[in-house]
C-alpha cells in the first residue's frame, strides 16, 4: 500500500478540485494500492492568520482587487517570493512539522502556490523524506510560489506556465506540461449535445447560452443575464446561481424575453456544457479547462488581477472566446457569435477544444504514481552536517553542547 498525501487549501475552488481530481484518478487507477489523504494545511495545521485564509481570501479578491493586483506583481519575482516563503516558514514551522509526523506518506503532492516551499523547507529538516511533488494548478500566469529547485518533479498546465519555471531555475527534466487536473468523471460524463439537451429538457434546436458565476454565484450575473435579455435574440439562456439563493429567486422572479432556466448549485457541469453553445464565466482555470474539454467556447465576464490575466490571453490567443468585462460587452459579444451562425460557432468550439487536455489528470496521477515508488531522498545539506559532527572529537562535541 503506497500512502500519498495531496496538501491544499480551500483559498478559491480550484485547488480542492485539483486535489480531489487527483485523489479520485489514483483510487480509480490503483483501487486496492492507494492510500490517499487530502490536507488543508492552512486550516487544520496553521496559526493566526493563515487559518483563516480560505475565508480572507474571496473576502480580499472581490472587494479590493486593486490591492490585490499591486501585492501580487510586488512578491512575484525570485526574491521576493524567497523572503517571503522564509518569513512564513517561521510561523508555519511547528503546524508543518506536526502535519508530517501525522501523515507519513511515500509522496508527498502540494496543488497550492504558497504551500510549496515553506513545505520543502520543512522537509529538509530530516535525514530522509518523501519525494516532493508540484503539481501547478493556475493557468498561465504563474506566480514564483509555485516554483521551488529542491523539488523532484514540477506538473504544469501550459507552455507558459513550464518557461516560468525555467525562469525560475527549475531545470527542463523537472518540468513537464500536463494539462491541469479535471476530474475524471468530467471527461467521461461528456455526450452529444442533442443527448445533453434531451436530459436536461432543454429546446433542442435554439442555440444556448450558460451563464455561470462559480459555485457561490458571484459577479455580475444578474446584470448580464438582463443586458442580453434585453436584446431579444433568438436564444435560450441558462442561469446557474449556484448557492447565492437572493440570486436565484430575483433571476426565478423575473419576466425573460426568450427561454430560461435557472439552476441552484448543480453537480452535471458535464452535462451542462455538453448541451450549450456558449459559455459566459470569469476567467477561472478550472471552468476554463473543463470548457475547453467540451469544446465550449467561452466570453469571459472577469479575471482575477495577477493570477488570472493570463488565463484571458491563452483563451483570446487562440479564439476560443473573447474578453468582455461589462454586461454591455457580453452582449454585444453574444450577439455577434450568433449573428455568425453555426459555422461560426462550430469553429470556435473546435479551437477550444483544440485547447483541452482530458487526459491531464491520468498523465499526472502516474507520475505520482510512480515517484511514489522511489526510495526516499536522502538531504545532502543534513548528511554534510552530520559528516562534519562525526570528525569533530568527542569531547570537542561534548564541550560545544
Amino acid at each position: 500500500m503506497k500512502k500519498i498525501l495531496i496538501l491544499f487549501s480551500d483559498t478559491g475552488g480550484g485547488h480542492r478540485a485539483a486535489a480531489e481530481a487527483i485523489r479520485d484518478a489514483l483510487l480509480a487507477r490503483h483501487p486496492d494500492e492507494a492510500q490517499v489523504e487530502m490536507v488543508d494545511v492552512f486550516r487544520a495545521y496553521s496559526p493566526f492568520p493563515f487559518k483563516y485564509a480560505p475565508e480572507m481570501y474571496p473576502w480580499i479578491v472581490n472587494r479590493s482587487k486593486a490591492s490585490w493586483s499591486f501585492g501580487y506583481k510586488l512578491t512575484n519575482s525570485m526574491s521576493s517570493a524567497h523572503l517571503i516563503s522564509r518569513g512564513m516558514y517561521v510561523s508555519l514551522e511547528k503546524g508543518l512539522l506536526r502535519m508530517l509526523a501525522q501523515h507519513p506518506a511515500d509522496v508527498i503532492v502540494s496543488v497550492h502556490s504558497i504551500l510549496t516551499r515553506p513545505t520543502m523547507h520543512t522537509l529538509l529538516q530530516f535525514e530522509k523524506r518523501p519525494p516532493f511533488m508540484v503539481v501547478v494548478t493556475d493557468l498561465v500566469s504563474t506566480h514564483m510560489f509555485w516554483y521551488d529547485r529542491r523539488v523532484e518533479r514540477c506538473l504544469v498546465p501550459t507552455v507558459p506556465a513550464l518557461d516560468r519555471g525555467l525562469m525560475s531555475g527549475l531545470k527542463p527534466n523537472q518540468l513537464r506540461v500536463t494539462g491541469l487536473p479535471v476530474h475524471p468523471d468530467f471527461a467521461r460524463r461528456l455526450t452529444d449535445k442533442a443527448s445533453a439537451r434531451a436530459e436536461l429538457g432543454w429546446d433542442a434546436d435554439l442555440p444556448a447560452i450558460l451563464l455561470v458565476g462559480g459555485g457561490e454565484g458571484m459577479g455580475p450575473i444578474y446584470k448580464t443575464a438582463r443586458a442580453i435579455d434585453e436584446q431579444r435574440l433568438n436564444c435560450q439562456m441558462v442561469i446557474i446561481a449556484g448557492r447565492n439563493q437572493a440570486l436565484r429567486e430575483q433571476l426565478e422572479s423575473d419576466r425573460w424575453n426568450q427561454p430560461t432556466k435557472v439552476y441552484p448549485f448543480v453537480t452535471n457541469m458535464p452535462t451542462m456544457m455538453a448541451a450549450a453553445d456558449i459559455l459566459v464565466s470569469k476567467a477561472g482555470p478550472a471552468t476554463i479547462s473543463e470548457a475547453c474539454i467540451a469544446g465550449l467556447p467561452v466570453i469571459l465576464y472577469d479575471a482575477i488581477p495577477g493570477q488570472e490575466t493570463g488565463n484571458v490571453d491563452f483563451v483570446v490567443e487562440n479564439d476560443a472566446g473573447v474578453f468582455a468585462p461589462t454586461p454591455q460587452a457580453v452582449t454585444q459579444a453574444v450577439s455577434e457569435w450568433l449573428a455568425e451562425g453555426t459555422q461560426g460557432l462550430r469553429r470556435r468550439s473546435e479551437n477550444a477544444r483544440r485547447l483541452g487536455r482530458p487526459n491531464a489528470v491520468w498523465d499526472i496521477v502516474d507520475e505520482v504514481w510512480d515517484y511514489a515508488h522511489h526510495p526516499p531522498v536522502i538531504n545532502p545539506r543534513r548528511n554534510l552536517l552530520q559528516d562534519l559532527t562525526e570528525r569533530v572529537p568527542v569531547r570537542i562535541r561534548r564541550i560545544s553542547r
